[in-house]
Protein backbone atom coordinates (compact mmCIF):
# COMPACT_ATOMS: atom_id res chain seq x y z
CA UNK A 1 0.00 0.00 0.00
CA UNK A 2 0.99 3.56 -1.19
CA UNK A 3 1.77 5.68 2.04
CA UNK A 4 -0.08 8.42 0.53
CA UNK A 5 -3.84 9.02 1.61
CA UNK A 6 -6.33 10.77 -0.12
CA UNK A 7 -10.05 12.56 0.30
CA UNK A 8 -12.02 12.61 -2.32
CA UNK A 9 -14.74 15.84 -1.96
CA UNK A 10 -17.61 14.62 -4.48
CA UNK A 11 -17.91 10.58 -5.18
CA UNK A 12 -20.02 11.03 -8.54
CA UNK A 13 -20.29 10.18 -11.89
CA UNK A 14 -16.41 10.95 -12.28
CA UNK A 15 -15.24 10.89 -8.37
CA UNK A 16 -16.39 7.42 -7.66
CA UNK A 17 -14.51 5.74 -10.32
CA UNK A 18 -11.74 7.85 -9.26
CA UNK A 19 -11.54 6.81 -6.06
CA UNK A 20 -11.60 3.57 -7.07
CA UNK A 21 -9.05 3.71 -8.95
CA UNK A 22 -7.05 5.11 -6.40
CA UNK A 23 -7.26 2.24 -4.13
CA UNK A 24 -6.65 -0.23 -6.74
CA UNK A 25 -3.10 1.65 -6.77
CA UNK A 26 -3.06 0.97 -3.21
CA UNK A 27 -3.96 4.56 -2.25
CA UNK A 28 -5.87 4.92 1.14
CA UNK A 29 -8.76 6.60 -0.09
CA UNK A 30 -11.58 8.60 1.49
CA UNK A 31 -14.71 9.87 -0.35
CA UNK A 32 -17.67 11.96 0.57
CA UNK A 33 -21.07 11.87 -0.85
CA UNK A 34 -23.90 14.31 -0.42
CA UNK A 35 -26.42 10.90 -0.10
CA UNK A 36 -26.85 9.10 2.67
CA UNK A 37 -28.34 6.44 0.35
CA UNK A 38 -24.76 6.29 -1.85
CA UNK A 39 -22.74 5.51 1.27
CA UNK A 40 -22.52 1.89 0.65
CA UNK A 41 -21.52 2.25 -3.15
CA UNK A 42 -18.37 3.92 -1.24
CA UNK A 43 -17.87 1.15 1.02
CA UNK A 44 -18.25 -1.08 -1.79
CA UNK A 45 -15.57 0.09 -3.85
CA UNK A 46 -13.22 0.03 -0.88
CA UNK A 47 -13.21 3.63 -0.12
CA UNK A 48 -13.70 5.10 3.59
CA UNK A 49 -17.10 6.78 3.24
CA UNK A 50 -17.89 10.24 4.84
CA UNK A 51 -21.35 12.10 4.55
CA UNK A 52 -20.76 15.98 3.87
CA UNK A 53 -22.14 18.79 2.02
CA UNK A 54 -21.06 22.64 1.87
CA UNK A 55 -24.61 24.47 1.98
CA UNK A 56 -22.70 27.19 1.80
CA UNK A 57 -20.81 26.10 5.28
CA UNK A 58 -18.93 22.42 5.59
CA UNK A 59 -21.39 20.39 7.14
CA UNK A 60 -20.83 16.89 8.42
CA UNK A 61 -20.14 15.49 11.69
CA UNK A 62 -16.78 14.02 10.74
CA UNK A 63 -15.68 16.81 8.13
CA UNK A 64 -12.77 17.16 10.12
CA UNK A 65 -11.43 13.44 10.05
CA UNK A 66 -12.16 13.47 6.35
CA UNK A 67 -9.77 16.00 5.60
CA UNK A 68 -7.00 13.99 7.77
CA UNK A 69 -5.16 13.29 4.70
CA UNK A 70 -1.93 14.20 2.34
CA UNK A 71 -4.46 14.84 -0.27
CA UNK A 72 -7.37 16.74 -1.33
CA UNK A 73 -9.27 15.88 -4.57
CA UNK A 74 -11.86 19.02 -5.17
CA UNK A 75 -14.79 17.85 -7.36
CA UNK A 76 -17.77 19.69 -7.18
CA UNK A 77 -19.51 21.88 -9.28
CA UNK A 78 -20.93 25.57 -9.07
CA UNK A 79 -24.93 24.79 -8.11
CA UNK A 80 -27.18 26.08 -10.60
CA UNK A 81 -28.98 29.06 -9.01
CA UNK A 82 -29.37 32.56 -9.10
CA UNK A 83 -26.34 33.64 -6.86
CA UNK A 84 -24.30 30.96 -8.28
CA UNK A 85 -21.27 33.14 -8.55
CA UNK A 86 -21.24 34.49 -4.34
CA UNK A 87 -22.52 31.22 -3.04
CA UNK A 88 -19.64 29.21 -4.86
CA UNK A 89 -17.16 31.43 -2.98
CA UNK A 90 -18.99 31.07 0.24
CA UNK A 91 -18.97 27.29 0.06
CA UNK A 92 -14.97 27.43 -0.97
CA UNK A 93 -14.30 30.09 1.95
CA UNK A 94 -15.80 27.73 4.45
CA UNK A 95 -13.83 24.75 2.51
CA UNK A 96 -10.43 26.77 3.14
CA UNK A 97 -11.19 27.63 6.60
CA UNK A 98 -11.26 23.34 6.92
CA UNK A 99 -8.01 22.91 5.14
CA UNK A 100 -5.87 25.43 6.70
CA UNK A 101 -6.73 23.26 10.24
CA UNK A 102 -5.82 20.19 8.84
CA UNK A 103 -2.48 18.35 7.68
CA UNK A 104 -3.99 18.46 3.49
CA UNK A 105 -0.69 19.49 1.67
CA UNK A 106 -1.55 19.40 -1.69
CA UNK A 107 -5.33 20.32 -3.30
CA UNK A 108 -6.49 19.37 -7.03
CA UNK A 109 -9.08 20.84 -8.21
CA UNK A 110 -11.67 19.69 -10.88
CA UNK A 111 -12.39 22.91 -12.89
CA UNK A 112 -14.00 23.46 -16.72
CA UNK A 113 -12.67 24.93 -19.13
CA UNK A 114 -15.95 27.47 -19.24
CA UNK A 115 -14.04 29.89 -17.91
CA UNK A 116 -12.47 30.44 -21.26
CA UNK A 117 -14.38 32.85 -23.27
CA UNK A 118 -15.14 31.85 -27.39
CA UNK A 119 -12.02 33.40 -28.49
CA UNK A 120 -12.43 31.93 -31.71
CA UNK A 121 -9.48 30.24 -31.78
CA UNK A 122 -7.24 27.87 -29.15
CA UNK A 123 -7.25 28.67 -25.78
CA UNK A 124 -4.31 27.83 -23.26
CA UNK A 125 -3.95 28.37 -19.75
CA UNK A 126 -3.73 32.12 -19.35
CA UNK A 127 -6.60 33.01 -21.66
CA UNK A 128 -8.78 32.52 -18.58
CA UNK A 129 -9.61 36.25 -18.54
CA UNK A 130 -13.57 36.79 -18.60
CA UNK A 131 -15.29 33.98 -18.84
CA UNK A 132 -18.62 34.11 -20.21
CA UNK A 133 -20.82 32.46 -18.48
CA UNK A 134 -21.75 32.53 -14.63
CA UNK A 135 -20.45 29.16 -13.86
CA UNK A 136 -17.40 30.14 -15.67
CA UNK A 137 -17.13 33.28 -13.34
CA UNK A 138 -17.68 30.94 -10.35
CA UNK A 139 -15.02 28.61 -10.91
CA UNK A 140 -12.30 30.94 -11.92
CA UNK A 141 -13.34 32.82 -8.88
CA UNK A 142 -12.80 29.58 -6.85
CA UNK A 143 -9.68 28.73 -8.54
CA UNK A 144 -7.85 31.98 -7.68
CA UNK A 145 -8.75 31.85 -3.99
CA UNK A 146 -7.52 28.49 -3.76
CA UNK A 147 -3.85 29.06 -6.08
CA UNK A 148 -3.73 31.99 -3.49
CA UNK A 149 -3.30 29.83 -0.37
CA UNK A 150 0.32 29.11 1.44
CA UNK A 151 -0.56 26.76 3.35
CA UNK A 152 -0.99 24.27 0.80
CA UNK A 153 -0.29 23.58 -3.00
CA UNK A 154 -3.23 23.28 -5.44
CA UNK A 155 -3.17 22.12 -9.06
CA UNK A 156 -6.50 23.18 -10.79
CA UNK A 157 -7.26 20.13 -14.05
CA UNK A 158 -10.29 22.50 -16.41
CA UNK A 159 -11.70 19.64 -18.08
CA UNK A 160 -13.86 19.87 -21.19
CA UNK A 161 -16.91 18.60 -22.12
CA UNK A 162 -16.97 15.34 -20.20
CA UNK A 163 -18.13 12.08 -22.06
CA UNK A 164 -17.90 8.16 -21.68
CA UNK A 165 -19.82 5.07 -20.25
CA UNK A 166 -23.76 6.43 -19.97
CA UNK A 167 -23.22 10.45 -21.32
CA UNK A 168 -23.12 9.44 -24.76
CA UNK A 169 -24.60 11.97 -27.63
CA UNK A 170 -27.00 9.81 -28.60
CA UNK A 171 -28.36 10.98 -25.42
CA UNK A 172 -28.32 14.85 -25.96
CA UNK A 173 -29.55 14.02 -29.17
CA UNK A 174 -32.99 12.80 -28.02
CA UNK A 175 -33.47 16.30 -26.35
CA UNK A 176 -32.02 18.61 -29.72
CA UNK A 177 -34.57 19.87 -31.89
CA UNK A 178 -31.86 21.24 -33.97
CA UNK A 179 -28.15 21.52 -34.22
CA UNK A 180 -26.70 24.48 -34.13
CA UNK A 181 -22.98 25.95 -35.68
CA UNK A 182 -23.10 22.62 -37.04
CA UNK A 183 -19.19 23.95 -38.42
CA UNK A 184 -18.26 24.40 -34.80
CA UNK A 185 -15.06 22.02 -33.27
CA UNK A 186 -16.15 20.56 -29.87
CA UNK A 187 -14.04 20.05 -26.76
CA UNK A 188 -14.40 16.79 -25.37
CA UNK A 189 -12.65 14.47 -23.17
CA UNK A 190 -13.49 10.89 -21.88
CA UNK A 191 -13.73 10.28 -18.31
CA UNK A 192 -11.01 7.17 -18.87
CA UNK A 193 -8.60 10.19 -19.14
CA UNK A 194 -10.01 12.22 -16.65
CA UNK A 195 -8.96 9.75 -14.25
CA UNK A 196 -5.58 8.49 -15.53
CA UNK A 197 -4.79 12.24 -16.13
CA UNK A 198 -5.68 13.15 -12.18
CA UNK A 199 -3.57 9.67 -11.36
CA UNK A 200 -0.82 11.04 -12.69
CA UNK A 201 -0.27 14.68 -11.54
CA UNK A 202 -1.00 13.10 -8.12
CA UNK A 203 1.78 10.71 -8.71
CA UNK A 204 4.02 12.73 -10.09
CA UNK A 205 3.48 15.66 -7.69
CA UNK A 206 3.09 18.20 -10.16
CA UNK A 207 1.51 20.82 -7.71
CA UNK A 208 1.08 24.86 -8.02
CA UNK A 209 0.25 23.69 -11.73
CA UNK A 210 -2.83 25.27 -14.34
CA UNK A 211 -3.42 22.55 -17.01
CA UNK A 212 -5.94 22.10 -19.73
CA UNK A 213 -7.20 18.61 -20.52
CA UNK A 214 -8.76 18.04 -23.66
CA UNK A 215 -9.01 15.35 -26.20
CA UNK A 216 -6.49 16.54 -28.77
CA UNK A 217 -8.95 16.03 -31.62
CA UNK A 218 -11.96 18.35 -32.11
CA UNK A 219 -14.64 17.04 -34.43
CA UNK A 220 -17.03 19.25 -35.93
CA UNK A 221 -20.55 19.30 -34.09
CA UNK A 222 -22.65 18.10 -37.47
CA UNK A 223 -19.85 15.33 -37.65
CA UNK A 224 -20.03 14.16 -34.18
CA UNK A 225 -24.02 13.94 -33.76
CA UNK A 226 -23.92 12.86 -37.64
CA UNK A 227 -21.94 9.98 -36.54
CA UNK A 228 -24.05 9.47 -33.34
CA UNK A 229 -27.27 9.60 -35.11
CA UNK A 230 -26.30 6.78 -38.08
CA UNK A 231 -24.84 4.25 -34.78
CA UNK A 232 -28.00 4.98 -32.95
CA UNK A 233 -30.63 4.46 -35.67
CA UNK A 234 -31.95 8.09 -34.57
CA UNK A 235 -32.85 10.97 -36.81
CA UNK A 236 -30.34 13.82 -36.99
CA UNK A 237 -32.04 17.38 -36.05
CA UNK A 238 -31.66 19.78 -38.79
CA UNK A 239 -28.70 21.62 -38.84
CA UNK A 240 -28.96 25.74 -38.57
CA UNK A 241 -27.48 27.81 -41.08
CA UNK A 242 -24.79 30.19 -39.13
CA UNK A 243 -21.99 29.58 -36.65
CA UNK A 244 -21.43 31.07 -33.12
CA UNK A 245 -18.02 31.70 -31.74
CA UNK A 246 -15.85 29.31 -30.85
CA UNK A 247 -12.55 27.72 -28.81
CA UNK A 248 -10.49 25.10 -29.55
CA UNK A 249 -8.87 24.01 -25.99
CA UNK A 250 -5.37 22.93 -25.99
CA UNK A 251 -4.00 21.27 -23.64
CA UNK A 252 0.27 20.72 -24.53
CA UNK A 253 0.93 22.02 -21.45
CA UNK A 254 -0.31 19.09 -19.70
CA UNK A 255 1.13 16.30 -22.50
CA UNK A 256 4.34 18.18 -21.95
CA UNK A 257 4.35 18.47 -18.04
CA UNK A 258 3.67 14.60 -17.25
CA UNK A 259 4.16 13.05 -20.91
CA UNK A 260 0.54 11.95 -21.24
CA UNK A 261 -0.84 10.21 -24.47
CA UNK A 262 -4.41 10.46 -24.26
CA UNK A 263 -6.51 6.91 -24.06
CA UNK A 264 -9.18 8.57 -26.52
CA UNK A 265 -7.38 10.98 -28.36
CA UNK A 266 -10.28 11.28 -31.19
CA UNK A 267 -13.99 11.52 -29.63
CA UNK A 268 -15.39 10.10 -32.80
CA UNK A 269 -13.41 6.89 -32.80
CA UNK A 270 -16.03 6.06 -29.24
CA UNK A 271 -19.25 6.69 -31.40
Amino acid sequence: MKNESISILGCGWLGLPLAGALVREGYAVKGSTTSEAHLPLLQETGVEPYLLSLEPELEGDEAADFLQSDTLVVNFPPERREDIEEYHVLQFSSLIDAIRLSPVKNVLMVSSTSVYPALGREVTEEDALEPESPSGRALLSVEEMLMQERGFQTTVVRFSGLVGYDRTPAGYLGRMKEIASPGQPMNLIHRDDCIRIIMEIIRLGQWGEVFNACAPVHPKRIDYYRKAALKAGIELPPAVVGEAPFKIVDSCKLVNAIGYAFLHPDPMDDL
